[in-house]
């Protein structure tokens, strides 16, 4: 059982560091959080590690009084148990004072936290946590807080986000301004290249991505599964990485692993994607049975890992841009998939159950690809009978008539920003 008196160090220590405050970033889910914290249940806020969910927490305590908090990060809190609670309940009071609000960082890293969220839920205290790993939300935190809790995904900054990081004032006519225009051109080739993680924005320290990803892969990975083959696993990543928007199976990953089954390449992707560091999504089919056992593609949270991790030694500018549309479309809470039929199709969104969305991406459309990227797009906006689809590129804009549909092509800087300033 742990001290009373570390608690009470810890507890005081941490309250003052967050009163400090500093220069905060506000971030563009912040009003929907704050507006949450009138519901009466649990704020659940998860993310890949250091994306800012931390600073979230500490921007919205400053707009309230009665709260108390604690971060299970420090290592002084390695030996805490769930049965520990009742003790640093009590601290809490003693330095806090009585509080309506708990805000818990990093609580996955006590077993059975839930317990205790769920004794203070039941006696009508609002609690925010956060964690950096899908287990937060495990089978165990969902019997016992089933409709109870909201869930917030953060991630890195969005370029907009990263504009106000950039002190960059963006309005609506600055999309259409010259000089205006050529400096948002400008940031956006840098945000291509640095992605969104607040703290290497600060010191564009690349051992600091670096190191980042190593204490992802070992902490948030291999030490929480408890995975023995170390080396299998910072393979399968240098393979994810190389073929990041590509399709790929299961077995084709067995194979270049030299596994005898797929399972464990697929146990190995899902703890990827709990940790927020990649994602997959699957072909679009009616039958489920076949989406199932069709190629998926893979996708990174940030382009600051492909770029500085040595995964590619020439980063390929088309697939950058499409993983930032990417990861700008799981923002939205649309559902994603892509098409494949004669020809394919990017992206295509399902929301409240209906195919809405068919989204092509590519660097510059020319002569070239014209046919490739139309016939996809029109193929899947035939498909889910939609009258209107788009192609994204770095700085093209333009409007098409096809077989009686309209795409619009647009630089993905501009369609960011307007999806932000809506």
């Amino acid at each position: 059982m742990i001290s009373t008196e570390i608690l009470r160090h810890l507890v005081i220590q941490q309250k003052a560091r967050i009163e400090k405050g500093g220069d905060l970033i506000e971030r563009s889910v912040f009003s929907r959080v704050l507006a949450a914290l009138d519901d009466p249940r649990v704020i659940v806020l998860t993310g890949i590690r250091r994306c800012g969910k931390s600073t979230l927490l500490v921007q919205l305590m400053q707009t309230k009084k009665n709260y108390c908090y604690v971060n299970f990060e420090d290592e002084r809190l390695l030996s805490f148990r769930a049965e520990d609670f009742g003790i640093l309940d009590e601290v809490l009071i003693e330095v806090y004072g009585p509080s309506g609000i708990y805000f818990f960082d990093e609580i996955q890293n006590v077993e059975k936290f839930e317990t205790f969220v769920r004794r203070l839920q039941d006696n009508g205290k609002k609690v925010v946590l956060t964690g950096s790993n899908a287990s937060l939300l495990s089978q165990e935190f969902g019997t016992r807080l089933t409709g109870r809790y909201k869930l917030f995904t953060i991630y890195p900054f969005s370029f907009i986000e990263y504009l106000r990081f950039r002190k960059i004032a963006v309005r609506k006519e600055s999309l259409y301004l010259a000089e205006e225009r050529v400096n948002l051109i400008r940031e956006f080739d840098r945000y291509c290249e640095s992605g969104g993680m607040p703290e290497y924005l600060r010191n564009c320290d690349s051992d600091y991505i670096k190191t980042l990803y190593d204490n992802i892969l070992y902490r948030d990975i291999i030490a929480r599964h408890s995975i023995r083959r170390q080396r299998l696993v910072r393979e399968l990543v240098a393979i994810l990485a190389s073929t990041v928007t590509l399709p790929f199976t299961y077995n084709s990953l067995k194979k270049s692993l030299g596994l005898m089954n797929a399972i464990t390449v697929k146990e190995y992707i899902s703890y990827l994607s709990g940790a927020y560091l990649f994602f997959e999504i699957p072909r679009f089919d009616y039958s489920l049975k076949k989406q199932l056992g069709a190629p998926r593609k893979i996708y990174c949270i940030d382009t600051a890992f492909c770029t500085i991790c040595g995964f590619s030694s020439s980063p390929d500018k088309g697939r950058s841009l499409e993983n930032i549309v990417f990861i700008q479309l799981m923002r939205s809470g649309s559902e994603i998939f892509y098409f494949s039929g004669k020809r394919e199709c990017d992206f295509v969104l399902k929301d409240q159950k209906k195919m809405s969305r068919a989204i092509q991406v590519c660097y510059e459309f020319t002569t070239e690809n014209r046919e490739r990227e139309i016939g996809g797009l029109i193929e899947a906006m035939a498909a889910f009978n939609l009258e209107q689809g788009m192609i994204l590129t770095y700085d093209q804009e333009d409007e098409l008539k096809q077989e009686g549909k309209t795409i619009l092509i647009k630089p993905a800087w501009k369609w960011i920003l307007e999806e932000t300033l809506a």
